[in-house]
């Protein structure tokens, strides 16, 4: 059972992979490209290092990097709701109330 999924065929860092994915082609392959880019630069920075570090270093730059976006995200996402919080108490002050006549 797939489950809509496909199965692609790339190579990351010079490693076939087949991969399972409900993405479209066009976002596996920039995926495959980001990481295989990311290991390259890890591999490029530490020439000494063994690859299974190289990958490890990569995946934790990956990760802090989705980590902080994460966290401005929800720093950004908290100032909107605040401001949306603002506007609303100012309509409501302003609108007038229904009054029975």
């Amino acid at each position: 059972m797939d489950n809509g999924k496909s199965v692609y065929e790339v190579q990351v860092a010079g490693i076939a992979l087949k991969l399972r994915s409900s993405h479209d082609p066009e976002t596996v392959a920039e995926l495959t490209r980001l990481v295989d880019q990311k290991v390259r630069e890890t591999l490029d920075a530490a020439p000494s290092i063994s690859f299974q570090n190289a990958l490890l270093l990569t995946a934790l730059n990956l990760a802090e990097d989705q980590l902080l976006l994460k966290r401005v995200a929800k720093t950004e996402l908290a100032s909107i709701e605040s401001q949306a919080q603002l506007v609303l108490d100012e309509l409501e002050e302003s609108t007038p109330q229904n009054l029975d006549c």
